[in-house]
């Protein structure tokens, strides 16, 4: 029997459409008892959006430019205002997604999406009782209170042991927490072939480098961010691939880079698992479909975690550390020595190995959590 799945997301960091998309996509590939239906919650809600109002952009575009800008000093501050306003406007979110949902009919609603988790189970629980909402973190950790986990019967996909201890410690069964073996990420990196030494040599000369140099990609998210200028200042000399996504000025400024070593720039791409094969570490925020997919393409990490760094992706770095994956930074200024020391022979092997260890097949594993769900209602 097919039900009708709703994928809950928006595009704030771009990483909730990425992992709608990339699930979306092997479900149908699978042929899953699914009619999948995405739902575009900044859409839905975009009647009502305070900050729109306020500032003439949506919230998903003002969190946008903030990420674009590096506005991110004080972000657990503004994230309790943003909480504070969300509060405010819960009861007409519920009034509007029960609109929806009785108009839907959805037999299975899947979130990727926080921060409106509550809105999410209080409009089902009123228009759809029958029907279960599964919440997939796309963090590997909640930054409670009421970021991801709420205290409301549904169920959890994580995708580390701490976001279970987190979701068990709010009174969630553990039938209703699943563990996944990571984050979602893009089948494309399970289907590009691998490189043979000659052909990624060969690959690796045709962006001008040297291919028995080592090779860093240097990646900021969708939008860039401006710390990557800086990052190319502190390693000239240093072979680099710049991903800079939608932000035409920071490639045209490192396109202009006075460049001792080869440097290749690069816009918004979708040949991410491409440059990965042909770069030996990564250096980034420390966002979690980032480090993820740097480590499942078994490149060593270097990330910093600050003030500046949002919240949410604080844990990342404890992650990191925790897993030998990589080296966190205090701040970039650093990133020179870091390089040095991430390259030495003996501590990449050991960073390499720590991130082989690592066997990712989330997005394959969760169409078939989402069915056991399924089956139990």
């Amino acid at each position: 029997m097919v039900r009708k799945l709703e994928l809950v997301y928006f595009d704030a960091g771009g990483g909730h459409r990425a992992a709608a998309n990339a699930l979306r996509q092997v479900m149908e590939k699978e042929g899953r008892p699914f009619e999948i239906q995405p739902l575009n919650l900044q859409e839905l809600l975009d009647s009502m959006d305070v900050f729109r109002q306020i500032t003439g952009l949506r919230l998903q575009d003002v969190y946008n430019l903030s990420l674009k800008k590096g506005w991110t000093l004080g972000s657990p501050q503004l994230l309790m205002g943003m909480h504070l306003v969300i509060r405010l406007f819960h009861r007409k979110q519920v009034r509007l997604l029960e609109t929806h949902w009785r108009q839907s009919h959805p037999g299975l609603v899947v979130s990727l999406v926080p921060n409106f988790n509550r809105a999410l189970g209080e409009s089902l629980r009123r228009a759809a009782p029958a029907t279960p909402l599964v919440t997939i973190l796309t963090d590997l950790a909640d930054y409670p209170p009421h970021f991801w986990i709420e205290r409301q019967s549904q169920y959890f996909i994580c995708g580390s042991d701490r976001a279970v201890e987190q979701a068990r410690a709010l009174g969630h069964a553990p039938e209703r927490v699943f563990r996944a073996s990571g984050m979602i990420l893009n089948p494309r990196f399970y289907e590009i072939p691998p490189l043979g030494a000659a052909e990624r040599s060969a690959a690796r000369r045709a962006m001008g480098f040297d291919p028995d140099a080592p090779v860093g990609l240097v990646l900021f998210g969708g939008e860039g961010a401006a710390a990557m200028l800086d990052i190319a200042r502190r390693l000239a000399g240093r072979q680099l691939i710049f991903i800079c996504g939608h932000n035409q000025k920071l490639r045209e400024r490192l396109d202009h880079f006075p460049r001792p070593a080869p440097v290749f720039v690069e816009g918004f791409t979708t040949e991410i698992p491409r440059y990965m094969q042909l770069a030996d570490y990564f250096i980034g925020k420390p966002g979690p479909g980032s480090i993820s997919e740097a480590v499942f393409m078994h490149l060593p990490v270097i990330v910093a975690c600050n003030s500046w760094t949002l919240p949410q992706e604080r844990f990342n770095a404890v992650w990191v550390r925790e897993q030998g994956v990589g080296i966190v930074l205090d701040d970039f200024r650093h990133v020179r020595a870091a390089v040095d020391r991430l390259l030495d022979p003996a501590a990449y092997t050991a960073f390499r190995a720590a991130t082989i260890a690592h066997q990712n097949r989330a997005v394959f594993e969760i169409p078939e959590m989402l069915e056991r769900v399924m089956a139990g209602n």
